[in-house]
């Protein structure tokens, strides 16, 4: 969402793909990497969403798990995977991508504890 809106440059699986598995993205043919950076976001989504799922139902009907487990998926990449593979966005400031990309990441948790909320009622 926050690509479509102009608030970021590159997302995450962009800059992954480019900056930090090239080897990988360059074995892909150049018409279908995009294809392939979309579907690599969409898997990190779905395997995410299958983590939140094992957590302790006490956990998950919780309101504030959720968001709080979006936050924590997004400051994984901040903190943790941006600077292992040296990306630019662990070098450089970018306070507005990086609200952008947290409120994102609240959605995606909201979504997820609603989504596994309906299945169990």
């Amino acid at each position: 969402m926050t690509n479509e809106l102009g608030l970021v440059g590159e997302t995450p699986p962009e800059a992954m793909a480019q900056q930090g598995a090239g080897g990988v993205l360059k074995q892909i043919p150049p018409g279908l990497r995009g294809a392939a950076i979309e579907l690599s976001h969409w898997g990190f989504g779905a395997a995410g969403g299958s983590l939140f799922g094992v957590l302790p139902r006490s956990v998950r009907r919780r309101g504030w798990a959720g968001p709080v487990y979006g936050l924590l998926i997004w400051l994984s990449f901040e903190l943790g995977l941006a600077p292992a593979l040296g990306l630019s966005q662990a070098r450089t400031p970018r306070l507005i991508e990086r609200a952008a990309f947290a409120a994102d990441h609240v959605l995606y948790g909201v979504v997820l504890a609603k989504g596994l909320e309906r299945q169990h009622t």
